[in-house]
């Protein structure tokens, strides 16, 4: 199609169902399930376009972008130039602030207006009006959050400068829209026009830039997932089995970013310091469901950024800087590299913001990777400091459980009123729907949504899902005593679930990023971060002074006594609310210029608990990415670009290294079964993609996970991939006789030696079913694959118009928690469900000798040159050079389109 190693006819037959692509490979809209499409007609027009191959050009093309020569735009001050490089990369030179944006806004909406439009109409909760019911269950629970009345509420509190920012990258987008028609603007509204669609895009607005914000700290929310599944496996299994399954962090094998943080004095709350008793109860079978429809719902929100906070490590990132001390050029080094879901187009766009001349009026001479819709850079440089964002995964949202009565609920046992707000949601080819939302004060009743699907017959928020698989038993819940939690009707009241979340509040996270894009020192760049409220992030810094630093950012809610976040929490006692105020910002862990030289973040844990007043949170990624970077940092004295880029790539399983010796230790029929061990023999424990022993290996891993704990947890519950499981195996792999290892459905028990030895069999019947029988025709990356996929007609359920818009055939290296954390999902099979979403090297000696590298291309166009031309370069592991100066900018120039003011 593209002509990037693809291997449909494969793809299409091999593995059946368990190669199929699962839902976290949909990309970062991840919308509910195929928007399928019963007019025939449509197949036949692209079944036309493509056979009659002239006017399927001129249609594919008919929504490219200008890219140079002259174009005459009302709103302008005065001329704007936008030179391209070979990859289609802008930089945009203009004169003052007001023009740079709005040249941003037009040059994002020539390559990606349609990803725009569905992003705002996902963060409105309105995709039903583009989409129908498929989009229904996704506009709910965003209504229900509320996120575009919340962007609306953070409008006001922004800077003037900012406010000004926002709207001058409106009028840019406003400019591109202009009377161009749907189909001059994307081949995916000239599809949609076919099935009937009538529409017309709306002008574009600051709000639909700053809600933005809001998915991107949905996709990034930590652990409120992890709440209610513990509680509802607790009920499952039992408490202390289910304790099995969530293994604490241990921060002696992998240390925290910082050793105990840098605090100002005089901020804390002695109060804080205290550890206070961990109330636990069993709640009855009501409150269960309850919480189980409350997980189902949250999967259900639109997942812009792919793969979900409950992706298990998914959705991460490395982040790591050097000082100069450590470098063989003298200058400090930063790296970063995020992990996010795999999507078409895919989530950043790289671009460059030059004043002509930086001065006050115009402060901005950065690149890096910015968001279409989103004014300004979210990471890269400017000419004075590089930075780099990891998810801090603090824990920012907790589940509570109310006692609702009517439309009232029970506070300290007195009764009061629910907030109600009514929303009315439009839906394409149906009646309009309406919902009542109503909320305590901890947050809107996720549990009505519940309520709404068993009462209605077109919403499905709790099909196949946890709810579904739970039983009448007790779960854990934090903050209730014993006698508190029974009842139900019976006791007057019904469940009912809330959901307090930090992004529900209205903050100025906006200004942080403008002020970040003009930070020239340590002192600035902090004052920048103080504002950065949600998403909570992890962010490593480096100058051309050679400082460098590290900052954690976040409004991070202090919980009371009693309170440590991992389970859902009474509701009904005040006890159990939240701290007016969140930890303050001078508190958070920061370093700048530590005496180590090096400073590595991978979403482990921040600080060392011991001694720090405040608690951050307990699920943080468990610290084999961060733990393999500072061996591979430590193993060079002279580290380099190159070192860098090599060390992002590095694909060696620590997991590997512990599971192997058992897996060699396992009996086997000689031939047949033994073929794939002799390969584990000698092996290095890297999962390259050529590699046959890291096939051998996954595809037995894989089995042990399905083995051990498919027979007694629900789908909703059992093991994908990830470090979480690394460190429950690894703890039963000492217990062989544990009751894990014991398959249920059979009348034998089954002890882990059995399980494993089942499981390589099952793995080699794997192999040869999806590969070849031959191990020498054996590669992970055949396994392993990278597909592509647009997450709206991507996904229409029509093959020729998904082959119109996905690409795949990628072989993929890495895997799951490993430094190239290329994720996958092993209830669904092999092929990359998350993977770095973009890589980037900065020297801060040479800004020209930079490197990047983004997993797709600048375009949002399908067929367009650029739309998957970097993926090739991504998946072989090479960057693209990142010129910064005018000059060098300059010598890279392939097209110049000048932009000037309408007469």
């Amino acid at each position: 199609m593209d002509g990037t190693n693809e291997r449909n006819a494969r793809s299409a037959t091999a593995g059946g169902g368990a190669d199929a692509p699962g839902p976290e490979e949909r990309g970062f809209w991840d919308l509910p399930p195929s928007l399928r499409w019963t007019t025939y007609g449509v197949v036949g027009v692209v079944v036309l376009l493509v056979v009659t191959s002239l006017t399927g050009v001129v249609v594919v093309r008919h929504s490219w972008p200008e890219t140079s020569g002259r174009m005459e735009l009302d709103g302008l001050d005065a001329t704007v130039e936008v030179v391209r490089d070979g990859a289609g990369i802008p930089q945009i030179y203009a004169d003052t602030t007001h023009d740079l944006m709005y040249a941003q806004g037009f040059v994002h909406a020539q390559e990606r207006f349609f990803e725009m439009d569905v992003r705002r109409h996902a963060t409105a909760g309105r995709l039903a009006e583009l989409f129908g019911e498929a989009g229904l269950e996704s506009d709910l629970v965003v209504r229900t959050l509320g996120w575009r009345r919340v962007a609306e509420q953070e409008l006001t509190l922004l800077e003037p400068a900012t406010r000004d920012a926002l709207d001058a990258y409106a009028e840019g987008v406003n400019a591109y829209l202009g009377d161009r028609t749907p189909g001059e603007m994307s081949l995916e509204y000239t599809l949609l026009g076919l099935t009937g669609l009538d529409y017309a895009p709306e002008k574009w607005t600051a709000v639909d830039s700053v809600a933005w914000l809001k998915a991107m700290a949905w996709d990034l929310r930590s652990n409120v997932d992890d709440e209610a599944t513990r509680a509802v496996t607790a009920a499952l299994v039992g408490a202390d089995r289910a304790a099995e399954l969530y293994p604490a962090y241990d921060s002696e094998a992998h240390p925290p970013i910082v050793d105990r943080g840098a605090v100002v004095d005089g901020v804390f709350d002695p109060e804080a310091t205290e550890t206070g008793s961990r109330l636990r109860a069993a709640p009855g079978p009501r409150v269960t469901r309850a919480l189980a429809g409350a997980v189902d719902v949250i999967g259900n929100a639109t997942s812009l950024l792919g793969g979900g906070a409950g992706a298990d490590e998914g959705i991460g990132s490395n982040g790591w800087v050097v000082a100069g001390s450590r470098t063989s050029t003298g200058a400090p080094i930063l790296a970063n590299d995020p992990h996010l879901g795999v999507s078409l187009p895919g989530v950043w766009m790289q671009v460059g913001l030059h004043c002509r001349r930086v001065t006050s009026a115009c402060p901005y001479d950065v690149a890096g990777f910015s968001f279409s819709g989103v004014p300004g850079v979210v990471i890269g440089h400017n000419a004075d400091i590089a930075w780099g964002f990891t998810n801090l995964g603090a824990d920012v949202s907790d589940l509570y459980v109310e006692r609702v009565v009517g439309d009232a609920w029970l506070r300290d046992g007195r009764p009061r009123p629910l907030v109600q707000r009514l929303e009315r949601l439009e839906v394409r080819g149906d009646e309009p729907l309406e919902i009542t939302v109503r909320a305590t004060r901890h947050g809107p009743l996720l549990s009505d949504l519940v309520e709404l699907d068993e009462s209605s017959d077109r919403v499905d928020l709790t099909s196949d899902g946890l709810l579904e698989s739970v039983v009448d038993a007790g779960a854990t819940l934090a903050g209730a005593e014993p006698d508190e939690t029974e009842g139900g009707d019976r006791a007057g009241w019904r469940p009912g679930v809330a959901l307090a979340w930090t992004a529900l509040r209205p903050r100025n996270t906006a200004d942080a990023l403008f002020a970040l894009n003009r930070a020239d020192d340590w002192t600035s760049f902090r004052a920048a971060m103080a504002d950065f409220a949600v998403p909570g992030q992890n962010v490593v810094y480096a100058d051309t002074a050679g400082h460098i630093g590290y900052q954690a950012t976040g409004a991070i809610p202090r919980r009371r006594p009693g309170h440590d976040g991992t389970l859902p929490v009474a509701g009904w006692r005040s006890v159990n609310d939240w701290e007016r105020r969140p930890v303050p910002f001078q508190a958070l862990p920061w370093s700048f210029d530590p005496p180590a030289g090096a400073i590595v973040t991978a979403n482990q844990q921040p600080v060392d608990p011991d001694g720090y007043p405040y608690a951050l949170g307990e699920d943080w990624a468990r610290g084999y990415r961060s733990s393999r970077i500072a061996d591979l940092l430590d193993m060079d004295q002279e580290l380099s670009v190159a070192t860098m880029q090599t060390i992002q790539l590095d694909d060696r399983s620590a997991w590997a290294a512990t599971l192997t010796p058992y897996l060699m230790e396992v009996g086997l029929p000689a031939g047949y079964y033994s073929d794939g061990q002799a390969l584990l023999a000698d092996w290095d424990q890297r999962q390259g993609a050529d590699s046959a022993a890291a096939a051998v290996f996954n595809a037995a891993w894989r089995q042990i996970l399905l083995h051990t704990f498919d027979d007694e947890l629900p789908p909703a519950l059992r093991p994908t991939d990830g470090a979480r499981w690394w460190d429950v195996v690894a703890g039963l792999l000492e217990r062989p006789n544990s009751p894990w290892w014991d398959d249920v459905a059979t009348e034998e028990v089954e002890t882990r030696d059995e399980i494993l030895r089942a499981a390589m069999m099952d793995g080699r019947d794997e192999l040869t079913r999806l590969l070849s029988p031959d191990p020498a025709e054996w590669s992970w990356g055949d396994l392993h694959e990278l597909s592509l996929r647009s997450a709206t007609l991507g996904e229409s359920g029509v093959n020729i118009v998904e082959r119109l818009f996905n690409r795949d055939g990628w072989d993929g290296a890495g895997g799951g928690s490993l430094v190239d954390a290329t994720g996958w999902d092993a209830q669904q099979g092999y092929g990359v469900t998350t993977a770095p979403s973009m890589r980037m090297v900065v020297g801060l000696d040479d800004l020209d000798a930079a490197r990047w590298i983004n997993l797709t291309g600048v375009s949002g166009h399908a067929f367009h040159p650029h739309y998957t031309d970097q993926t090739d370069l991504w998946a072989r592991g090479e960057y693209l050079e990142w010129a910064f100066s005018r000059p060098a900018v300059l010598r890279a120039a392939e097209e110049t389109l000048v932009l000037t003011p309408l007469d």
